[in-house]
């Protein structure tokens, strides 16, 4: 289990890309499927949008843009990057990353883009890229994709069985119902530890936190929904320096990749990377008064945090740059991967529920400059960590909270009670009047807009069927089912 504090029918056609990857047009051929070295997305960051491709050739291909060509730059060139030292607990191994990682910016009003080889001495292909809107009316809220091995909890997932870890259908079925933008609340990647020899379900799983596992935690489960539509992506604490740090940078931070904030330098432990452990929020324009604020919290600690604490003044400085960047806009949906107005709870051996309420660390640096946790224009809080779907809409001025770590992870299952017991609440302050979950149910979030600070909310098992439905109205929220079954 994650801790907060102590601890329609999916079409075949949708299906087969999950599985396969998705398709590669050949300027001069039929569609055929992506080799497995090949990986091209769209993310959205404070710049804007960027086009980034991880592919096996000599040098980056060309981005087309209306019809006209433009380079590449170089991300990142191929190399093995060294062990962090805490990795090796989890018998992790010198990161391999064998391929190029190329991009470039997407100007705003592009109507096509596609990556185009030429070939000679790679095969030619040209593969169209998903380009942002203005104002995106369908938003998918997924997080908690990787399978996880985990050697130092005992924890070993059966990644090779698609109903034990179903991602592949989740991002597949989630594609299938043509969002315009897709936000990930964190934690790609899980396959840490070696799959035991015991274990049939994930026989032959790559670990680690090089390519091959970024590939299969991650691009390959993913690619129909990486097809889909541009990406907002949130970090996790499997992204941290002292875990999957180094493919986060490389791969999925929509910054430029700078020598220092990359997760590479092994004298560095998780405490002290500052650098490459922490990272200023920012935000993604929706259009219509609203915008998404992407907060970095992969290294809070749901132990707590005080003044001297690692962390403590940098998330302190997350908090005022949040505040700033939301004037901006009268309508705010933060991002964070840590819930901090989220509930859990583990089962104790006499059959009472061990809650876990919010993230310390993040309720402690963040409740220092506000006791409400959240600047006061921020309507709703996307999150995950915690391996279920879940609501909470609360009578004080707390933001509605969502948790949406429910799309590939083996999940928690602690049965949680329809209503929460009095005296259970998230954070100091936070009186809940609305709460709804769903605990062992695989599936993904989507949000479609209405009127300025309106939104509906699907709840979607693995297949794309509607298990809930939710209405956003200001900073409240009210589901028609409290507890999924």
């Amino acid at each position: 289990m994650s801790k907060l504090s102590a601890p329609f029918s999916l079409a075949p056609l949708a299906l087969l890309a999950a599985c396969a990857g998705p398709l590669v047009q050949r300027p001069d051929k039929a569609p055929q499927a992506l080799p497995d070295g090949f990986a091209a997305y769209v993310l959205m960051g404070d710049g804007g949008a960027v086009a980034r491709v991880v592919l096996d050739a000599p040098a980056c291909p060309a981005l087309v843009v209306d019809g006209a060509s433009r380079p590449m730059a170089l991300r990142a060139a191929p190399a093995t990057l060294p062990l962090r030292a805490n990795s090796a607990k989890e018998d992790a191994q010198p990161s391999a990353f064998p391929l190029r990682v190329c991009e470039a910016a997407l100007p705003p009003g592009a109507a096509t883009a596609s990556v185009t080889s030429g070939g000679a001495p790679a095969p030619a292909y040209s593969v169209s890229l998903p380009l942002p809107r203005d104002q995106p009316r369908r938003i998918v809220v997924i997080g908690d994709t990787g399978c996880r091995l985990k050697k130092s909890g005992n924890e070993y997932q059966d990644c090779n069985d698609p109903q034990a870890y179903p991602f592949a259908a989740v991002a597949a079925a989630a594609a299938a119902w043509k969002p315009d933008l897709v936000v990930h609340v964190g934690d790609y990647h899980y396959r840490e530890s070696p799959c035991p020899a015991s274990q049939a379900g994930c026989a032959g799983s790559p670990h680690g936190y090089g390519w091959d596992t970024w590939r299969e935690d991650f691009f390959r489960p993913g690619a129909a929904l990486l097809a889909a539509a541009p990406w907002v992506v949130a970090r996790g604490n499997h992204e941290s320096c002292e875990r999957a740090g180094q493919g986060w940078w490389r791969l999925l931070d929509p910054r430029p990749l700078q020598s220092g904030r990359d997760c590479v330098d092994p004298a560095r432990d998780n405490a002290g990377d500052a650098p490459g452990n922490y990272s200023d929020p920012y935000a993604v324009p929706l259009g219509g008064g609203a915008q998404l604020l992407v907060a970095d919290t992969a290294a809070t600690t749901w132990k707590g945090l005080k003044p001297g604490d690692a962390g403590y003044e940098q998330y302190r400085a997350t908090y005022r740059r949040l505040d700033a960047l939301s004037r901006q806009a009268p309508w705010n949906l933060a991002v964070t991967h840590h819930p901090i107005l989220g509930v859990g709870a583990e089962l104790k051996p006499d059959g009472q529920l061990d809650w876990h309420l919010g993230d310390a660390g993040l309720q402690q640096s963040f409740g220092s400059l506000n006791p409400l946790l959240l600047p006061e224009r921020v309507q709703v809080l996307l999150s995950g960590h915690v391996h279920l779907w879940q609501q909470l809409s609360f009578s004080s001025p707390h933001p509605s909270q969502f948790v949406a770590g429910f799309s590939g992870t083996a999940e928690d299952m602690a049965p949680l009670p329809a209503r929460l017991p009095a005296g259970v609440s998230p954070a100091p302050g936070a009186v809940a009047e609305q709460f709804s979950s769903w605990i062992g149910g695989f599936g993904f979030m989507a949000m479609e807009r209405g009127g300025p600070g309106e939104w509906t909310v699907t709840v979607h098992d693995r297949h794309g069927a509607i298990k809930n439905r939710c209405q956003i109205s200001g900073k409240r929220s009210v589901c028609s089912v409290t507890q999924v079954q």
